[in-house]
């Protein structure tokens, strides 16, 4: 099954980007975004201005609030892309390491041995029917079957895979919607799509911006 997408204001990333984004006040941190950098040394002088603006103590105190406003929702909407995609990579290694595996003891035979996803390696032959999860990566050698590949794609039509051609390939993570198939897999753990897309998810980088740069 396709993996629950949590909802844009999840509670638990919330606080904790809340609380993250006061600890990215440090300018150890800030100072490799100049604008916020800029925005934050600002902030620092207004707020210490209050001390001596007199009259214009109501006016000074508006605009601290807004740069410190300013640095800080910056800093919480990083936290809060930053956690989503932490997020997201655990709930994808989660669903893999709880798939299990209908595994063929004999190439060819008919008995099966039901075992972890993970413990599948390149070669080894799988068995998948109507509502299983494709533990891992692998080439339709036998049978044809539609499977929902929207884990993957995000592409909610089903597309036939079937043995032999260049529709073969099925990738690890997905649902088989109807028929009998049989696999080999094709990647190691570690190796497969699945795993790649965690990688990219957990070292995603903010780019930053033309203005930032220059």
């Amino acid at each position: 099954m396709a993996a629950k997408k949590s909802p844009l204001f999840d509670p638990t990333i919330v606080k904790s980007a809340i609380a993250i984004s006061f600890t990215k006040l440090n300018p150890e941190h800030i100072w490799k975004n100049p604008v916020m950098f800029v925005t934050e040394v600002g902030a620092a002088v207004t707020t210490a201005y209050l001390f001596t603006a007199g009259r214009d103590f109501s006016f000074v105190l508006q605009i601290a609030i807004w740069l410190w406003f300013t640095v800080l929702f910056a800093n919480f909407a990083e936290a809060m892309a930053e956690g989503r995609g932490k997020a997201q990579a655990d709930t994808l290694r989660k669903s893999r390491t709880k798939t299990t595996a209908r595994k063929l003891l004999q190439r060819g035979g008919d008995q099966e041995q039901a075992v972890a996803a993970e413990t599948l390696r390149r070669g080894d032959h799988f068995v998948c029917e109507a509502n299983d999860t494709i533990p891992a990566d692998g080439e339709i050698v036998e049978g044809a079957a539609t499977v929902n590949e929207s884990a993957i794609t995000g592409e909610s039509a089903p597309v036939i895979r079937e043995a032999g051609g260049d529709r073969s390939a099925v990738t690890g993570g997905t649902t088989v919607l109807s028929d009998r198939i049989v696999v080999m897999v094709t990647a190691n753990p570690g190796e497969s799509f699945m795993d790649r897309m965690i990688g990219l998810i957990e070292g995603a980088k903010r780019q930053k911006t033309p203005n930032e740069n220059a």
